[in-house]
């Protein structure tokens, strides 16, 4: 008995104190991500005064905004299959870095052609950064924790536009609009460097991390802990809704590449980026042109659907992971059908500036519920090796939705109107549902129907 108890003693003492610095890579994760989204939100704000030195039309200017979309959507495949090769830690460095310094050079432009170029430059250059934020993600944490790292993650793509209306508000009245890309510029290069030096691609790469924080990160959770899950998880019903079926996980980029539950969700996120990203850059114009707020009034209200969906973010990724026992869709399907609600009632906005701002909060709390969700689907349908891949492939099909929705809303606008655009992404997200309905949710443990 007593060389049982020195020999745990001693074990103990070599895996060392839990360290818990996942969670400082997660925060890392967060506030990167923010300033990577504070570059491409930042040119919706900007975007009234580009139009106005450059001459656009609206279809112009829609594509403008596709095009950082267009170049994001071109590198995610080539970025998921690059960081598999050469690390997320190289990757994501050299990422993060070119982004900030095309979107720098977009402050000095003397063109429209240039400033096309740069933006397109943006997002292709952007492409690695979310890979290696995903891909780090699934690399240092356990399952049970996958849901709300991912949650906080895409809070921080949130984060990013809810700052930048304030912002850019005061840089174009203290400087111009211009200055507006100079400034978002530095931040971006600095984190870049700071990643380099303080993340690894793999925990355990990391002098950071003790072994005993390795051995949690990488160990599955217990068949007890398992026990229990499924004990409180009683909901079989949902379990028919979203086809949950225990599947072998895809272990080859020709699997990944044949597997219709990717395209699916990556098809349903074709319809929540595009619909992201018209608010992201056309939501300042519409309210400075149809409501005729005052800048820094613009500022407020722009923001208010970010403040929605960091919040929604957070709680959705909590949801998935502590009452839906890891499960996927039913967030993504609740996201999916709320925007359809939500985008039809803006048809009927009011004009009062607060309650204005408390609808789009409302929007954003419910659009961002299952956000999160399709970057966590693919973690648990194929295996860490390929999910770079897995992913690449979801995340094109969303940025090539940011890539067509604001220049469809630009087309719109110079033949219709305004409704017209909300009762058109109102029908965007019933397709939405529809597609997501039809990929199977991933799952160790299907609930059957109780035996009555």
């Amino acid at each position: 008995m007593a060389l049982a108890e020195k020999t745990t003693t001693t074990a103990k003492a070599t895996m060392g104190k839990m360290t818990n610095y996942r969670w400082w890579v997660m925060m890392f994760i967060f506030v990167i991500y923010t300033v990577a989204n504070a570059d491409r939100a930042n040119i919706g704000f900007a975007l009234p005064y580009i139009r106005e030195e450059f001459a656009m039309s609206n279809t112009e200017a829609g594509a403008l905004i596709s095009l950082f979309f267009i170049g994001y959507s071109l590198g995610q495949i080539p970025s998921g299959f690059l960081t598999s090769r050469f690390g997320i830690r190289k990757m994501f460095t050299a990422g993060m870095f070119l982004t900030s310094a095309f979107t720098g050079m977009m402050g000095v432009v003397d063109s429209a052609f240039h400033l096309k170029i740069l933006r397109t430059m943006v997002g292709l250059a952007e492409s690695p950064v979310v890979i290696g934020c995903t891909a780090t993600i699934n690399n240092w944490f356990p399952a049970k924790e996958k849901g709300t790292a991912t949650g906080i993650f895409l809070a921080g793509s949130k984060v990013g536009p809810l700052i930048v209306p304030p912002l850019c508000a005061w840089i174009i009245m203290t400087f111009g609009w211009r200055e507006i890309f100079l400034f978002f510029m530095i931040p971006g290069v600095l984190l870049s460097i700071f990643w380099y030096l303080m993340v690894r691609s793999q925990p355990g790469e990391s002098k950071f991390v003790s072994a005993s924080e390795l051995q949690y990160i990488q160990t599955e959770e217990t068949a007890v802990a398992k026990a229990v899950r499924k004990k409180e998880y009683k909901l079989w019903w949902l379990d028919k809704m979203v086809r949950a079926k225990k599947v072998v996980p895809l272990n080859n980029s020709r699997q990944v590449f044949r597997s219709w539950d990717i395209y699916g969700a990556a098809l349903g996120y074709f319809f929540i980026i595009g619909i992201s990203s018209i608010m992201m850059s056309w939501l300042p114009t519409y309210l400075v042109t149809i409501k005729k707020f005052a800048i820094m009034k613009t500022a407020f209200v722009a923001a208010s659907p970010f403040a929605g969906t960091v919040v929604g973010n957070f709680l959705g990724g909590w949801l998935s992971d502590k009452y839906l026992n890891k499960r996927r869709k039913p967030l993504m399907m609740v996201t999916a059908f709320s925007a359809s609600l939500m985008m039809y009632s803006l048809v009927h906005a009011p004009n009062d500036p607060i309650l204005l701002a408390m609808l789009l909060f409302i929007t954003g709390v419910f659009f961002s519920l299952g956000y999160s969700a399709f970057a966590c689907y693919p973690m648990g349908r194929v295996d860490k090796e390929n999910y770079p891949i897995a992913w690449g492939i979801v995340n094109t099909g969303g940025q090539l939705g940011g890539a067509c929705f604001p220049l469809i809303v630009g087309i719109i606008l110079d033949k219709f109107s305004w409704d017209a655009v909300f009762a058109s992404m109102a029908v965007g997200s019933m397709i939405c549902l529809l597609i997501v309905s039809t990929i199977v949710e991933p799952v160790e443990d299907p609930l059957e129907r109780p035996f009555r």
